[in-house]
């Protein structure tokens, strides 16, 4: 085994690599308008080193990594090279080497995935291809007509409805912006600046350090796009004071987990999420916004009313005003992410921007920021180690996620030539009998499963792009089908058997996983029920149209979480835990307060 990474991490040749591929993202919006067939090969060229080669954990792989990347990297700039007369063969691949090419880029895709999630999302990406070459042999509805092979392997490879897709300009537009607008804030003082803020409004409360935890996690989680991410950033602190504080283990690393997980449907950023449901809803940010706000807050209130619930149980102290930070530290901390939120929100709704071009200008003044530390001091030699921290980290998530996305995409692409996507969702429609609940249900599963592998804003986009047909088809508003299912895509994050979170906070702070995750999964009831009623309360989501009833459909959800929360929590008898339980349920499902 060589531990390839920290010998590369400060290699000049890797930094100069990350360097190159972050500044070829924010080029891309600053400068114009590139062809597809250009921007997104280009992007695929870029992520696979740091997939195949930098991630390597034997010598093994990086040996076939660095000829995976040579194979695949030459391949993806062929098609850029040659975008113009791709062009012109609409989709229809042209002689042996076009067909190597092809098939060489469908492989690289396929196990770079493997390498960065392991086999399930590869799995079903082969099985997708095999449904093409040969579903025109299956009898029956699940059947296809065929597609001639130089025409299929050309749809996914030379044209714009398979690997270079819809997915992947999600992933070179939007989730790249992002995920070095994240990286970029993370190697400053942001994050310190997001836990002194939450110190300073809730430390000296009844359990303070967990009200901290949530406060800072909803903060660093709308940025970080990942739930485990947050755990191990705002984890590091949080953890430590809540034990000093003797808070039970489990319930510290259940808060953390839970918290931490919720920061992805937090306004404004939702971890990128929320760009992304831009692009495949054609919902104006703004809408988006208003749709997510109330939702997000009655999750971490129902969190909040848990930690109070569990406060009164073990006794659960407040920071000491001894170690709370000193007012100056919370003014200058926080100025590390209130100028870079600033600037991207003047420049969306201030000077109509698109996001990623705010992002942009948010990502350089966040940059300029790096320059200077907790005591707003210039210092030039930390400057460098947090520039180059951004660059790695940036890299490195662009990585993982895009080559996500495009195996992703190959499932994506089949569905639509084949027509299989048409089929799943008639199958959903019919297992549900055309009713709404059992379809909603069938969908919550498989996002759960889904979410299991790969990281919260993919499962999104895959199951959105397979169950939202249907769910729209029985009569949800699209941006109300989307919201379900982004909400649905975090539950693997405390949801055994995966349960990411609560895995990584559990070993954190050196606690049973198990306990940590049924502590979870009451603290996080919210994320189980609140999608649900988002469909039973539509109102909810339409706070910019019509306040009044949008704030009483929030008010009669809050009863409802309060009543649940606390019948999970407080109370010790499992039929009064029952009762009550479904007591809240039944307010927030229903629209009745009792």
């Amino acid at each position: 085994m060589i531990d390839t990474q920290s010998r590369m991490t400060q290699h000049p040749i890797w930094l100069g690599l990350a360097a190159l591929m972050v500044m070829f993202h924010l080029g891309l919006i600053f400068w114009g308008l590139v062809p597809n067939l250009v921007s997104r090969p280009l992007h695929l060229a870029f992520v696979l080193p740091w997939v195949f080669v930098f991630a390597a954990k034997s010598r093994a792989q990086l040996i076939s990594g660095g000829v995976l990347t040579v194979l695949g990297g030459a391949s993806a700039l062929w098609i850029a090279l040659n975008h113009d007369m791709l062009g012109d063969q609409y989709g229809f691949l042209e002689g042996g080497f076009q067909t190597a090419v092809a098939l060489t880029l469908l492989v690289c895709v396929i196990e770079a995935a493997r390498r960065a999630i392991g086999w399930p999302l590869p799995l079903v990406a082969v099985a997708a291809l095999g449904y093409a070459l040969f579903g025109d042999a299956i009898p029956g509805e699940f059947g296809h007509s065929g597609t001639p092979l130089p025409s299929f392997l050309g749809t996914m490879t030379i044209a714009e409805g398979g690997i270079w897709g819809s997915l992947t300009a999600v992933s070179v537009g939007v989730v790249s912006i992002f995920v070095i607008f994240g990286a970029v804030l993370n190697a400053g003082e942001a994050g310190q600046g997001f836990m002194n803020v939450a110190a300073a409004a809730a430390g000296r409360l009844k359990g303070g350090a967990a009200k901290v935890s949530v406060i800072s996690s909803a903060l660093f989680g709308s940025i970080s796009g990942s739930a485990s991410a947050n755990v191990a950033s705002t984890g590091a602190i949080t953890l430590p004071a809540m034990t000093k504080l003797g808070y039970p283990k489990r319930l510290a690393a259940a808060v953390e987990a839970v918290a931490s997980s919720g920061g992805q449907i937090m306004p404004p950023l939702m971890g990128a999420g929320a760009f992304v449901m831009v692009e495949l809803t054609g919902v104006p940010y703004t809408s988006i916004m208003g749709a997510a706000i109330l939702p997000a807050v009655l999750f971490f209130f129902a969190v909040w009313m848990g930690i109070n619930a569990y406060a009164s149980r073990f006794k659960l102290r407040g920071i000491d005003a001894s170690e709370q930070p000193a007012t100056r530290d919370v003014v200058i901390t926080s100025g590390f992410f209130l100028v870079p939120f600033s600037v991207l929100l003047w420049g969306m709704f201030g000077s109509g921007y698109t996001p990623q071009y705010a992002a942009c200008m948010a990502i350089l003044a966040g940059a300029v920021l790096l320059m200077f530390n907790r005591e707003a001091r210039f210092d030039g030699t930390q400057f460098a180690a947090r520039l180059s921290s951004a660059l790695m980290n940036a890299a490195r998530q662009i990585g993982m996620i895009a080559s996500i996305i495009f195996c992703a995409s190959i499932i994506i692409g089949v569905l639509s030539i084949t027509g299989l996507g048409v089929k799943i969702t008639s199958l959903i429609l019919s297992g549900s009998g055309g009713l709404l609940w059992p379809s909603l249900l069938l969908t919550a599963i498989a996002c759960l499963v889904l979410g299991m592998e790969v990281p919260t804003t993919a499962a999104y986009v895959i199951c959105v792009s397979v169950a939202g047909p249907a769910l729209i088809q029985q009569g949800l508003e699209p941006l109300q089908a989307h919201l379900f299912v982004f909400w649905f895509a975090l539950l693997s994050t405390i949801t055994p058997p995966v349960c990411g979170a609560v895995f990584i906070a559990a070993g954190m702070i050196g606690e049973n996983w198990i306990k940590v995750a049924l502590t979870a999964m009451a603290l996080g009831v919210g994320l189980y029920v609140i999608p649900l009623g988002m469909i039973a309360n539509p109102d909810i989501l339409r706070l910019a149209e019509t306040p009044m009833a949008a704030l009483l459909a929030f008010l009669r959800m809050a009863v409802g979480l309060a009543v649940l929360s606390y019948g999970l929590i407080a109370l010790s008898a499992l039929y009064a835990k029952v009762c009550v339980g479904l007591l809240g349920l039944a307010i927030v499902m229903s629209g009745v307060v009792f």
